[in-house]
């Protein structure tokens, strides 16, 4: 299969089982080849990019419906590439780092990334992954999520389920997509503690024998109380509980709106 034109970042499309646009993004041809041809077969259309700055231009013109981000290429790497796009869209964004630091691999998490592989990484993961984010999204768009709850609201902090949006004393947060749903599976139970596996399911969507790395979660708790809470230091919402994992306090404040 050939791989998609450099030029103006459109990709050859199957328009009779079209899931959507991904963009490939890897300074490696054979990982670009491998990826498209994989995932054009399960009825993705794929662009693809060799470098930081060609991604951005073809973001531009293609308008994915996800991006997989590779974190150490030319003219500008994946950090980078992910600090760009969070100022401006909340696509899905999964990166992938050959970086052995375990810091260094959750970087492009605390940039906004949704999910990380290491590689070398299992494509049949990878599509795994893709698939589970891309219905999380698309699942904003023909549902009002969980259950009809109109507006909660606790204290200076308001949900609207139905547009998923969040504000904190009238001025509306910037949240990526899994950020909302994190959120908003922590205020619809105030009080129960998930754990890390259990968000990892009910947000990530993945299953019990995907053994996604639990840090995803605590950095996007972290990127999370820095956006809602006053002193993130010493949160008032999102609490850790010890040994378990997380929840969210204030039961007695939350009142539901229509």
């Amino acid at each position: 299969m050939l791989e998609s034109s450099r030029c103006g970042g459109t990709a050859l499309r199957n328009l009779s089982d079209d899931k959507g646009t991904i963009l490939v993004v890897d300074d490696e041809a054979s990982i670009r080849r491998i990826l498209q041809t994989r995932l054009e077969m399960i009825g993705y259309s794929v662009v693809t990019a060799s470098d930081g700055e060609e991604a951005l231009s073809a973001f531009r013109l293609s308008t994915p419906d996800l991006i997989v981000l590779d974190v150490m290429m030319p003219k500008l790497d994946g950090y980078g590439v992910c600090k760009q796009l969070r100022s401006y869209s909340d696509v899905p964004i999964i990166m992938l780092t050959a970086l052995g630091d375990v810091a260094d691999r959750i970087t492009g998490l605390e940039l906004g990334a949704d999910d990380y592989m290491a590689k070398p990484f299992s494509p049949k993961e990878l599509e795994s992954r893709i698939r589970s984010l891309l219905r999380r999204r698309n699942d904003r768009t023909t549902t009002t999520a969980i259950s009809n709850l109109g507006v909660m609201v606790v204290d200076n902090l308001k949900i609207d389920t139905n547009k998923r949006q969040v504000y904190k004393a009238g001025e509306r947060l910037p949240l990526t997509g899994v950020e909302y749903s994190l959120l908003e599976l922590l205020m619809r139970y105030p009080g129960k503690s998930f754990t890390r596996g259990e968000i990892l399911q009910q947000v990530w969507g993945y299953n019990a024998e995907q053994h996604a790395d639990t840090r995803v979660v605590d950095v996007h708790i972290s990127r999370l109380r820095l956006k809602l809470e006053d002193d993130p230091e010493n949160p008032e919402y999102i609490l850790t509980q010890r040994g378990s994992g997380y929840l969210f306090q204030g039961i007695s404040k939350l009142k539901h709106q229509s």
